[in-house]
């Protein structure tokens, strides 16, 4: 086996492999070897075995990238017990607040963040372009960066307060329009990990409906031209 400790969403993770592989996957979140983690992951066979069943092409993943995504299943089930969950968007900070992009696959939620970076240079830093952490404690969410931040593994190793949420639409113009917890709350649902124990569940439930108390959310048709960009970034930072 192969063992390493982590910290993400300020927690200690440690983590048996059949492989290395993940170990350089998360490499950046790395920290020194800790008897007292928060979240004790180990993997076997059937761990691997289950992730290829979910796959519409099974026999296309190497065991080794199968394994990765079974460690980030097993964090995510153990999160909510920290006030945590994962979260399916692309997330930029600009001027120490984070604004997140969602939607469903292939919508554009990376493309928008790019033209975030675009326009406003290196004041915008990518948190996460993938699959983040959210924290949501005492009226106040933080988003964190994860190792598992995309194909272009778009992404640092931060904590970022969040300030706004963004649902994403494709338009031939761009409008951006203020949207209420009800209108938030289907796609959040649609968005987040769905751990498979039923407490974990439970709590990412009381979670999200305290993130809709917590943040402005936005619904966004949008082109892929920079002024998408500008039309979001003028309405979102308020």
């Amino acid at each position: 086996m192969f063992t390493g400790s982590y910290r993400m969403g300020d927690r200690v993770i440690k983590v048996s492999s059949i492989y290395g592989d993940v170990h350089e996957y998360c490499q950046d979140y790395r920290i020194s070897d800790r008897s007292d983690a928060d979240i004790d992951v180990t993997i076997s066979g059937s761990d691997i075995e289950y992730e290829r069943s979910r796959s519409d092409e099974p026999a296309l993943y190497r065991d080794q990238y199968l394994e990765e995504l079974a460690v980030y299943r097993k964090i995510a089930e153990k999160m909510p017990f920290y006030d945590t969950f994962l979260m399916h968007g692309s997330v930029v900070a600009v001027d120490g607040a984070a604004y997140m992009f969602t939607a469903r696959s292939g919508t554009g939620k990376s493309t928008h963040a790019a033209l975030w970076r675009k326009l406003l240079g290196d004041r915008a830093v990518m948190v996460n372009d993938d699959k983040p952490l959210v924290s949501v404690e005492d009226g106040m969410a933080v988003v964190y960066g994860t190792p598992y931040n995309g194909k272009h593994r778009l992404g640092s190793n931060i904590s970022v307060p969040l300030k706004a949420v963004c649902v994403l639409e494709r338009g031939d113009t761009n409008v951006i329009t203020g949207i209420g917890r009800q209108q938030a709350y289907p796609v959040l649902l649609q968005q987040i990990y769905r751990p498979a124990d039923r407490n974990a569940f439970v709590r990412t439930l009381e979670l999200i409906d305290e993130l809709t108390k917590s943040v402005k959310f936005y619904k966004l048709k949008c082109n892929m031209d920079i002024s998408a960009a500008e039309t979001a970034y003028n309405a979102m930072k308020g």
